[in-house]
């Protein structure tokens, strides 16, 4: 464990982005020339460059980057006006945001940039390799050298290790939401890198795709016990192509998994995986299923297919799922009242386990009384997504859920509070007993936790935290199930 104390420092995680110099802002118009933004760029010794017709209008930037692969790769002019090949997806952020939640952003939108901005006024901007060189060797640079991977056995070797850190970074008490989302961005990074290399063996896809995630991956709130829960959208192909197409991707989805399952990424037990034929499909198929899934509205449906509502893109062109989640949006905004109630009927299927006494109830395994965490955080997470979609906020994570909740005014404050801590405490130990089975006691990693290694306090926090789910689930039978 001394080895792994080297992969923290302390003071890198009360930083903000406030603490550190953000580098000025310099700002051409959309009219110059290639060539004298590239002059401006030495000149200033900048290798960002940010486009608009003021400060307060930016529309897009170009880097080092985007000179070598737009202009000197494709022999375009230097004298193209720059917005010809500006990059448009800028990603802000606020000066009070920790580096931790900076980088957790760069990582998952690929930036290697990020405008800060504060009360519409944009104060600067910062590169990831800035907020690096704070942390020195901490865990964005071990999500670093994993994007840097390209060999299956690195790729294995990086997932292996993972326990490691995550007791590390558990122990000095970083927020469970954020640990989650660096276990999902080394997931995320993990799987682009695998789809790359099958990519490069099968050859081009003959149509353009999406690789898509559900489950705790596509609410970015992975543990170390995981599973692949996958899916492929594909562009619509005429007649013709269509299974010359859909060969291709089913090949390609059955390399992709077992590759993944090989690296410790395991095959999901419910075949929910790109790989099953059942959830590989064109855009159009993949409309129809939502279709007759909101349309059907029976109990089995819901609590078959809710997972389907935490999907998010991670590999391909993303604007397939886009298209899809505003399909998706409408079928929501028309959904029957029978839609929600079988969705809040899902949220009561797990019960916090208290017993009549207000102690907590345990399954008997291995002659021991142990709780299975997993299960007993199920309840948070259906009763954020029924509430979201029933009031069509469409964020993915079941944190972000219920702060949309409250400042949609549906949830009051305390409430947004007591939910928050409840699910960050459970998903903290949750963490932490992976972490300790898999270290300690060299076995895969569980989500069932011994109440013996449980102090008094732990156990009555676990109680109030069980009465808060058991208010909620009371509410919901109010809102969404009446006779239920």
């Amino acid at each position: 464990m001394q080895q792994a104390q080297t992969f923290i420092s302390d003071q890198f995680y009360s930083k903000r982005i406030k603490d550190l110099t953000v580098r000025t802002i310099r700002l051409t118009d959309p009219e110059t020339p290639i060539q004298t933004c590239a002059a401006q760029m030495a000149r200033e010794q900048v290798s960002c460059l940010f486009i608009g017709r003021n400060i307060s209008q930016i529309e897009g930037f170009i880097t080092d980057l985007t000179l070598r692969d737009k202009v000197l790769a494709t022999g375009l002019s230097p004298n193209t006006v720059v917005s010809e090949i500006l990059e448009k997806d800028l990603v802000v952020i606020s000066p009070e945001s920790s580096l931790v939640e900076a980088l957790i952003l760069m990582f998952q939108t690929k930036a290697r940039y990020v405008l800060v901005k504060e009360d519409g006024k944009y104060l600067g901007w910062i590169s990831r390799t800035k907020i690096l060189t704070e942390q020195s060797q901490g865990p964005f640079m071990f999500i670093q050298s994993v994007k840097e991977a390209r060999h299956f056995s690195e790729l294995k070797e990086k997932w292996e290790y993972m326990p490691n850190l995550i007791h590390l970074l558990i122990s000095r008490g970083m927020k469970a939401s954020f640990v989650n989302q660096i276990i999902t961005t080394v997931a995320d990074t993990i799987t682009q890198r695998v789809i790359e290399r099958v990519i490069k063996e099968l050859g081009t896809p003959p149509a353009k795709f999406v690789f898509i995630v559900f489950g705790s991956e596509g609410r970015g709130e992975l543990t170390l016990k995981t599973d692949q829960d996958n899916a492929i959208i594909y562009e619509d192909k005429a007649n013709e192509h269509r299974e010359e197409v859909r060969a291709y991707f089913l090949d390609f989805a059955t390399k992709v998994s077992t590759m993944l399952d090989q690296i410790g990424i395991l095959f999901c037990e419910g075949e929910l995986m790109a790989m099953n034929p059942k959830w590989t499909h064109s855009l159009s198929h993949w409309k129809r299923n939502y279709d007759s899934w909101v349309s059907d509205a029976s109990q089995e449906t819901a609590m078959n297919y809710s997972t389907f509502f935490d999907c998010r893109a991670i590999f391909g062109e993303f604007n397939l799922l886009e298209e899809l989640q505003r399909h998706m949006g409408s079928l929501i905004e028309k959904a029957s009242e029978r839609f929600f109630v079988n969705l809040g009927y899902n949220a009561l299927q797990y019960e916090p386990p208290l017993t009549f006494f207000k102690r907590i109830r345990t399954e008997e395994i291995e002659g021991e009384k142990q709780l299975n965490l997993k299960k007993t955080m199920r309840p948070i997470v259906d009763l954020a997504r029924v509430y979201a979609l029933k009031h069509h906020i469409f964020d993915t994570g079941t944190i972000k859920r219920i702060q949309s909740i409250g400042n949609k005014g549906i949830f009051s404050p305390k409430e947004v509070q007591e939910l928050t801590h409840a699910f960050e405490y459970l998903m903290s130990l949750r963490l932490e007993n992976q972490a300790i089975s898999i270290l300690n006691n060299q076995t895969k990693p569980r989500n069932f936790l011994l109440i013996n290694s449980l102090t008094k306090v732990q156990q009555v926090t676990l109680i109030e935290i069980f009465k808060v789910i058991e208010e909620f689930q009371a509410r919901i039978k109010i809102s969404f199930t009446r006779s239920l």
